[in-house]
């Protein structure tokens, strides 16, 4: 399976952490984000990475270059950025014919992802996409999703002011060859995948939850409250 990673971001919240590296690079425990996505999806057959890049792409094409699994990742530039919508449509000649994961590559996340594809591979009839969703302590700043009785998105609402809940979306998914198959001519204009696509799927997303750590990367507050608790777990 080819997993979709979205690193072109500047991380203007995470400066000066990201004036002179990517988001995608910053160290957690020492080991840059995009390195732990390849191992942990590595791990669980994925055998190739799509990965964009837009600033400092330099830092990004060294990393790789250096990389154990480099023949297995593919960099693409974006002089502009498309958006996560954009990267996915831009590439999906690339993408077409199998089942992708697709994932933020600037939030850090521990899930177990061959739970995940095998959960996916249960959903229910009628279901384009997997959406990995956790219990976030940050409502504001997630999008928050309602359910049915079988795991469906029915409702979804994007970094409401007044959250609905405390189930987020991870913005971790697995897209159907299916979905993919007609998102270039269904999502033509679609910019930002949460707010562009995700609304117009409502019904046909289920959804895998998971208790491993997601954490939205969004802030240094955020950055230093994840490098002392996995200090703390590893001591």
């Amino acid at each position: 399976m080819k997993a979709l990673l979205l690193a072109g971001g500047f991380g203007k919240r995470l400066r000066p952490i990201t004036e002179k590296i990517p988001k995608c690079l910053v160290p957690i425990q020492r080991r840059p984000l995009l390195d732990y996505w390849v191992y942990n999806l590595a791990k669980s057959n994925f055998n190739a990475f799509l990965v964009n890049t837009h600033y400092l792409p330099d830092e990004v094409r060294s990393f790789v270059s250096h990389h154990p699994l480099r023949e297995k990742i593919k960099l693409v530039h974006e002089d502009k950025l498309l958006g996560t919508a954009g990267t996915l449509r831009h590439n999906i000649n690339y993408l077409n014919g199998e089942d992708i994961l697709m994932a933020h590559a600037d939030n850090y996340c521990t899930a177990d992802f061959k739970e995940f594809i095998h959960h996916h591979n249960k959903r229910p009839k009628g279901c384009l996409i997997t959406m990995m969703t956790f219990i976030t302590e940050n409502p504001e700043s997630c999008g928050i999703v309602k359910l049915d009785v079988n795991g469906v998105v029915q409702k979804f609402y994007e970094k409401d002011t007044s959250p609905r809940g405390n189930l987020a979306n991870g913005a971790i998914y697995i897209l159907s060859k299916e979905f993919l198959a007609i998102y270039a001519e269904d999502f033509k204009t679609a910019v930002d995948f949460s707010l562009d696509v995700i609304p117009n799927l409502l019904g046909k997303i289920y959804t895998y939850h998971t208790s491993a750590k997601i954490v939205d990367i969004g802030s240094l507050k955020t950055y230093y409250q994840l490098e002392n608790d996995l200090t703390f777990l590893d001591s």
